[in-house]
């Protein structure tokens, strides 16, 4: 008995006593949990966490209009799609054109006939009276012995006239009848682009069956160029400034427009590197350095560059046992501009520079190939003064040359 003695009954009371106050705390939490769950239906519900819940409310959303799909299968909802990028491509997608290039072949019979070439893009930029005018690439309208542009799907093509064309940009301006244009690009400010902002892309990929198809991406980066071999020696004669965009871009994108996200053309898509592995590497020609060259284009039939009156060779292409002789050059010149030729009368004429001098620097600018050099005296006009840092006969001298027209070839 001494077993069931009053500790045993203290135990039990004290039991008792917890076991109540145990309870009473559960209750108490449960309520308190069970109001926070009702208080958070509300939200929960619109989040999307509690699909088919809804508490009937004065305020409570309509659900949106749907069809169902046939038997067990998803269902599509239609809902109005509003966006930035929907609004960009709105402001210029008409103005997006298909460029055919036409040109006469031999078929099975001998018979001579038309037929198209190849189809590129292009961008009416603007119009004038009765005449538009579009901007496309050089190489999509090489060797045509005619031009078409095709507008919204369904409708006749336009015949169109080539303006002008420039190998070294790869560009190139139409002229079009006018009244059938509805709709024309605004250029934007490419000097303000950034890397890692909305690119849109909008052309006709593959052909014209696929036309105004619009990729997005971003601005990859603003400080590309790109080396451009005109006569295939493996030897630059130039370098273009482009803006590199992961936006896919492929045949038949050539000559479209690179939009921001306020609907501006910033850029004419022109160069895509095609190799295996490669993806998400676009390239489009900038609309600041691109309106220079159309203006040029459509004003005087070719584009206005100056020149010194030179033919330039890389340094690098030649011999290194010339570099003594007939060059001599000190050991430490190893890269520069040999002058092949100097045109008589020309600016290199009348400043003195001769054949076999090799020029190292224009201004304050390091020139170590052909390709800078143009590049540089491009950015000038016609008529400013440029000093030629160059070597002759083993010493360093300088000239200062007043550039002149480049006369076409």
């Amino acid at each position: 008995m001494g077993y069931y003695g009053d500790d045993f009954y203290d135990d039990q009371k004290k039991s008792r006593r917890g076991g109540a106050s145990t309870f009473f705390i559960s209750l108490v939490s449960a309520i308190i949990g069970g109001l926070i769950v009702l208080m958070m239906v509300p939200t929960l519900s619109k989040s999307g966490y509690l699909p088919g819940l809804a508490l009937p409310s004065a305020e409570q959303e309509q659900p949106a209009q749907h069809t169902p799909a046939p038997s067990g299968g998803n269902i599509n909802y239609s809902v109005e799609v509003g966006s930035g990028v929907v609004e960009a491509v709105k402001k210029v997608e008409n103005a997006v054109v298909g460029v055919i290039n036409i040109q006469r072949s031999r078929d099975f019979f001998g018979q001579s006939e038309e037929g198209e070439a190849g189809t590129g893009s292009g961008i009416v930029f603007r119009k004038a009276g009765d005449k538009a005018y579009i901007v496309t690439n050089n190489h999509v309208i090489q060797r045509a012995e005619r031009v078409q542009v095709s507008l919204i799907k369904g409708e006749k093509n336009l015949d169109a006239k080539i303006i002008g064309t420039d190998d070294l940009t790869d560009l190139a301006v139409l002229e079009v009848d006018g009244s059938k244009i509805q709709q024309v690009a605004e250029f934007g400010d490419s000097s303000k682009v950034k890397a890692g902002e909305p690119a849109i892309a909008i052309g006709n990929p593959l052909g014209l069956e696929f036309s105004r198809t619009v990729t997005q991406g971003i601005i990859s980066s603003v400080e590309r160029t790109m080396p451009i071999d005109l006569n295939g020696d493996g030897e630059p004669d130039y370098e273009v400034n482009v803006l590199q965009t992961d936006a896919a871009i492929n045949p038949g994108n050539s000559g479209g427009a690179l939009v921001n996200i306020a609907g501006q053309v910033i850029g004419i898509n022109s160069l895509k590197i095609a190799k295996a592995g490669v993806e998400g590497l676009g390239f489009a020609i900038p609309i600041d350095d691109a309106s220079k060259i159309i203006d040029d284009l459509i004003k005087y039939k070719s584009v206005q560059r100056p020149a010194m009156g030179v033919i330039p060779v890389d340094l690098s292409s030649i011999p290194r046992q010339a570099y003594k002789d007939p060059l001599q050059l000190p050991d430490d010149v190893v890269s520069g501009v040999v002058i092949k030729d100097v045109s008589p009368i020309s600016p290199a004429d009348r400043a003195g520079l001769k054949r076999y001098d090799v020029i190292v620097q224009l201004d304050d600018q390091k020139i170590t190939n052909q390709a800078e050099l143009r590049k540089y005296l491009f950015q000038k006009n016609i008529g400013d003064t440029v000093k030629v840092t160059f070597y002759r006969d083993g010493k360093q001298q300088t000239a200062n040359v007043t550039l002149a027209k480049q006369k076409l070839e």
